[in-house]
């Protein structure tokens, strides 16, 4: 690719992966390298990706489970278990710089193209592979995003101590391991210009959730020398407690409740040292400040709870907005909790490119998550998720010559 610092097109620009995913772990894995300006080809079977048809809010269109997770993509259909299917498979491998796929244990395997044979098709290939586990007792059980989580260590550390283990509304299983996966592709796409081969790339969901509960498996060693003092938790046994909000880590926080009492009427409250003044003062015990069973971390660390009970006797007479506006202007870390309505609403958000409107042909207008990673030469245009074999003409005759005669048979024969 060609091109001066600061106009060289994308930063994937000439890039081809070949797409074979579905639902959520590959797709969020292939839109963001689709964002960052590859060509990425999704092959779906001729049925489609299964999520074109699941949650569906209108009848006979894409979902949006689907069109949120396959922006700035190509569509293409194949049956890869037939003859002509799999000839061309390999003909698109050969072609391509990376396939991502996430079927099943063994699937890919079972149609002819192992990794062996991959290589063997385009030594150049980077083969990504998304699994639920890694090799083991667990290989073969079936990953859903809960599944992930409860495997990994988030649901066991999720909660309050009295309640059950909870799932997070975070997609850390299927889009978190998404995200490892782009990691692991863009270092063996750098790999390649040193060695100029490709090479396996896999990921496991239950190892992606495990390490982004880095923390609690910190916490699980530090049990070895007694109560951890930062967590709200009275009693402690031989493994990490459930401890609500508090955060865990160095500076307590918690969520106190607004008024008017709504279930997403909260803040988020940190008290670092030097916060503890301001706070005193705003919520009417300036006295406290001084006070040494108050004034040190030392001191407030046994009595957590009350601490930001007093807090939350305050907070919980002010809107949120007012709270947030009165702490930060003394600079205490806060953060409202934003309900799923105030985030897509929120203008700044839109201004960001974070909340994105995009025309769909049969949808119209809908909205989605624009891209978190900002690159200064690599801008994003969200692009629509494409229609069901789209591109079959434009991949199949344009780039593998193809003519009309042959598309017309293998349309009819179920092929594409």
């Amino acid at each position: 690719m060609s091109g001066t610092y600061g106009d060289s097109g994308k930063a994937l620009e000439g890039v081809r992966v070949l797409d074979m995913t579905h639902v959520q772990s590959g797709p969020s894995a292939t839109q963001m390298l689709a964002w960052m300006g590859a060509d990425v080809v999704k092959v779906e079977a001729v049925t489609g990706d299964i999520t074109r048809r699941q949650l569906r809010d209108l009848p006979d269109v894409d979902s949006l489970y689907f069109t949120m997770l396959n922006c700035n993509k190509r569509s293409i259909t194949l049956n890869a278990k037939s003859e002509r299917g799999k000839e061309l498979l390999s003909e698109l491998i050969r072609r391509s710089d990376v396939l991502v796929e996430n079927f099943g244990p063994g699937a890919v395997d079972r149609m002819g193209f192992s990794w062996e044979r991959v290589r063997q098709l385009n030594p150049r290939l980077v083969y990504a592979s998304i699994k639920g586990f890694g090799e083991g007792p667990y290989t073969d059980f079936k990953a859903y995003e809960v599944v992930a989580q409860a495997m990994g260590g988030a649901m066991a550390t999720t909660g309050f101590e009295d309640g059950p283990p909870l799932a997070t509304g975070a997609q850390i299983g299927d889009s978190g391991t998404g995200i490892h996966c782009v990691a692991g592709i863009l270092a063996a796409l750098y790999q390649r210009t040193r060695t100029g081969r490709g090479q396996r790339v896999t990921v496991a969901m239950q190892h992606a959730v495990m390490n982004l509960c880095r923390v609690k498996l910190r916490d699980q060693q530090r049990l070895a020398h007694g109560p951890l003092a930062e967590y709200p938790n009275e009693d402690f046994g031989d493994e990490v407690p459930r401890s609500g909000n508090a955060s865990g880590g160095g500076q307590p926080g918690w969520a106190v409740r607004c008024a008017p009492g709504g279930p997403n009427d909260y803040v988020y409250v940190i008290v670092q040292p030097a916060g503890w003044e301001p706070i005193a003062r705003l919520i009417g015990r300036p006295e406290l400040a001084d006070d040494p069973e108050w004034a040190t971390p030392r001191a407030r660390l046994p009595k957590l709870a009350k601490m930001f009970q007093l807090i939350e006797e305050w907070s919980g007479t002010l809107p949120k907005g007012e709270v947030l506006r009165r702490l930060t202007a003394h600079g205490v870390p806060c953060g409202p909790v934003l309900s799923t309505k105030e985030l897509i609403e929120d203008p700044s958000l839109a201004a960001n490119g974070m909340v994105v409107e995009v025309e769909h042909p049969e949808r119209g207008r809908f909205t989605t998550v624009g891209s978190p990673v900002k690159l200064s030469d690599s801008p994003v245009d969200i692009v629509r998720s494409p229609l069901l074999g789209e591109h079959n003409e434009d991949v199949y005759g344009g780039e593998l010559g193809l003519d009309e005669d042959e598309l017309r048979l293998l349309k009819a024969e179920g092929v594409i």
